[in-house]
């Protein structure tokens, strides 16, 4: 018989997620879109992560410099986190080559995270949203995260019934890190950055040892969800949710807690 897992996503699934855009043509900066529908909605678009602290890094930096200019200058690794259409880490660096967005462009959204008083380490971090076609930045994003309060003993029941707990998410490595130390998760048990189609693949290979379940609430979990042996829509970060996101999952929950409930 096998062990059983539940794998985590992580943004508005494990933490209430708040999220600041600016529009780089505007300079508007708003809180209310969706980062994973923005790029959905246009079908040429990608969601990369900047590896490197928002809190330390990214708001002291020289703001004047291009994005291109602060990513090489300091050797940061950029993930495209979310996309329409396959595209690399290399080909987005070199589309960004000829952007002008600056570094103020991100710091403005940390600003805007920061206010708020979210925590922009327990979260995706800092990033932006390109246009593949255009090669041009659109937004920059910055978002910040509070863990919601049933997380710690949802964790703490899943282990007492020897159910192995994994995260993956399209988030931050660094930030995952830190928040599965806080809710003790082991580090070797948390996969960063993962793409729609890396969280597919690690629940195939987990389900080589395990009966999975994945809980997540957005478009870029329904791969995970159509591979698991049962896929879970939570509620709970409390924003529309897709019908194609709906009809991938096998039970809708609103509450974290409500997972210990269903049976797999």
């Amino acid at each position: 018989m096998k062990m059983k897992a539940v794998v985590f996503d992580n943004s508005g699934t494990l933490i209430k997620r708040y999220r600041a855009l600016k529009n780089i043509k505007t300079g508007h900066i708003c809180d209310y879109m969706n980062s994973i529908d923005i790029v959905d909605y246009a079908g040429n678009r990608a969601l990369v992560v900047l590896q490197t602290d928002p809190s330390e890094c990214l708001i002291n930096a020289r703001s004047s410099q291009t994005l291109y200019q602060f990513i090489t200058r300091n050797n940061i690794k950029i993930d495209v986190s979310y996309s329409s259409n396959d595209v690399s880490n290399d080909e987005i660096l070199k589309y960004l080559k000829n952007d002008d967005s600056t570094i103020k462009d991100i710091q403005d959204s940390i600003k805007a995270v920061m206010e708020k008083n979210y925590d922009v380490q327990l979260c995706s971090g800092s990033g932006f949203i390109m246009d593949i076609e255009k090669e041009k930045v659109e937004f920059t994003i910055t978002a910040g995260g509070k863990i919601f309060p049933e997380v710690k003993k949802v964790i703490s029941e899943l282990k007492k019934r020897n159910i192995d707990v994994f995260i993956a998410s399209g988030d931050r490595k660094v930030s995952l890190q830190q928040l599965a130390e806080f809710i003790s998760i082991p580090q070797s048990n948390v996969f960063g950055t993962a793409s729609t189609k890396r969280k597919k693949e690690i629940i195939k290979e987990l389900k080589n040892k395990y009966n999975v379940m994945m809980v997540g609430n957005a478009s870029n979990d329904i791969l995970a969800f159509q591979e698991a042996d049962i896929g879970v829509l939570t509620l709970q970060q409390d924003e529309k949710v897709p019908k194609k996101v709906f009809d991938a999952a096998d039970v809708v929950v609103n509450n974290i807690k409500e997972i210990l409930d269903i049976d797999f």
